[in-house]
């Protein structure tokens, strides 16, 4: 751990970064459909609407509002549903409400002043998002002067296993009634790190496998089974399932696709969920495009709109995801309808037959920490699978953002000076 996670400070993070807008709990599954496309990490933090209230909502409140995070993967699971496919319209329109699985830890909001070191501290341990309040007099704060905000030492958060946060509001702070915030991901602390690497030699060149950082509980599924099962438990973090081929001589894993939150991040959304309902794992990750697989016609009044039952936004929300612009034409299933490129025209053996698109983002167990958030950051996506060093494709494991912050976060405890007293002298300019 170097000292420019001591040195700085979240608010150096949101320079920049556009105010949040609420996403509530009662918008449609359509709107989020747009709202995710334009998120980080493949998802959108929901909240509970705010009532009308003449005081300022205090953290606790704004806290207690926060219901969870919808990604794709969850959208797409749920328009794969046999009540979803049969009235696609009515799907569409369902509340978040009804899809989203509640968990309001993924969200903390802190001080502008919380010390980089901190928020790692808490997104290691499955925080996912930070909310920040933006202040109009905030220009960023770096080196020696960041633990310090508005004249006050910061104060460091308990050190228990909640990782809540007791830091002083500045008293700065606006006298609007309405706050302006906005939402740090664990995507934006990684560019962080990444723009930091000389500061944290030689740890950036260390492997990823002598830094922990290889996670090797990860969720598979066989290729031949059907792609809806991997819907049935879908892993947390990262929302990715592995297809693997177990079918060699040597019983290894070999991975051949993935069917994630971040491969599905700017899909056609009703195309793949007929994918999931009706395809086998490695059929869908291939994409196959073949005469054996039956047209299938959306429903006409989803596609053309009908005044009295949809709305222009259910109706612009349909062709965004069918890309169909209202044709009511059957069309058949293709790999290129929902994000995915042919690699073969035909489902045989070989690694080859997968390449496209579908190929899944791999490392080795020997990688550098920096490559592999370097591959995370280039390709938007929210993990990198492992496979062993000297065979290719055998699975091992799993390298996600949560693991990547805990490697980065490791330090000697005495490394991180404490924190003193008003009283006492600014502290020396850290030495790099």
């Amino acid at each position: 751990m170097a000292s420019v996670f001591v040195y700085h400070v979240v608010g150096d993070l949101t320079v920049g970064k556009p105010e949040m807008a609420e996403f509530v709990e009662t918008e449609t599954v359509g709107a989020a459909i747009r709202a995710i496309g334009e998120s980080t990490e493949c998802g959108i933090p929901v909240w509970k609407r705010r009532g009308v209230q003449l005081m300022e909502e205090s953290p606790e409140m704004r806290q207690a509002r926060f219901v969870g995070i919808l990604n794709s993967m969850d959208i797409v699971a749920f328009l794969a549903r046999p009540e979803s496919l049969r009235d696609q319209g009515k799907a569409l329109d369902t509340p978040v409400s009804q899809v989203l699985i509640p968990n309001n830890s993924l969200l903390k909001q802190v001080d502008p002043a919380t010390r980089v070191i901190d928020a790692l501290e808490m997104m290691k341990h499955g925080v996912r998002r930070l909310l920040v309040r933006k202040g109009t007099v905030w220009k960023g704060m770096s080196k020696r002067f960041s633990i310090l905000y508005n004249g006050k030492w910061l104060k460091n958060a308990d050190s228990s296993s909640t990782l809540s946060l007791n830091t002083t509001r500045s008293s700065t702070t606006s006298t609007s009634t309405r706050q302006l915030f906005c939402c740090l991901s664990r995507e934006d602390v990684i560019r962080f790190v990444i723009g930091c690497l000389g500061a944290l030699a030689p740890l950036p060149l260390s492997s990823i496998s002598s830094l922990g950082a290889i996670n090797p509980n990860y969720t598979s599924i066989e290729a031949s089974l059907p792609a809806i099962q991997s819907t049935t438990s879908l892993p947390v973090d990262p929302t990715a399932v592995a297809v693997v081929d177990s079918s060699s001589s040597h019983g290894q894993s070999k991975i051949i696709g993935e069917i994630s939150a971040s491969r599905l991040w700017n899909c056609d959304y009703l195309g793949a969920a007929w994918a999931l309902a009706n395809l086998s794992a490695a059929q869908f990750v291939m994409g196959v495009e073949d005469n054996s697989i039956p047209d299938f016609a959306l429903n006409s009044q989803l596609l053309l709109g009908d005044t009295s039952t949809t709305t222009n936004n259910n109706n612009s929300t349909a062709a965004m995801v069918n890309g169909l612009g209202g044709s009511t034409r059957p069309r058949k299933f293709s790999s290129r309808s929902i994000g995915f490129n042919l690699g073969s025209p035909g489902f045989g053996i070989g690694r080859s037959m997968y390449r496209g698109r579908s190929v899944p983002l791999t490392c080795r167990t020997t990688s550098s920490l920096a490559a592999v958030m370097a591959q995370m950051l280039s390709h938007r996506a929210t993990h990198v699978w492992v496979t062993q060093d000297d065979t290719e494709d055998v699975l091992v494991g799993v390298v996600g953002y949560a693991d990547i912050l805990a490697a980065v976060a490791k330090h000697p405890a005495s490394f991180i000076p404490p924190i003193p007293s008003t009283s006492e002298a600014l502290p020396a300019e850290p030495q790099h």
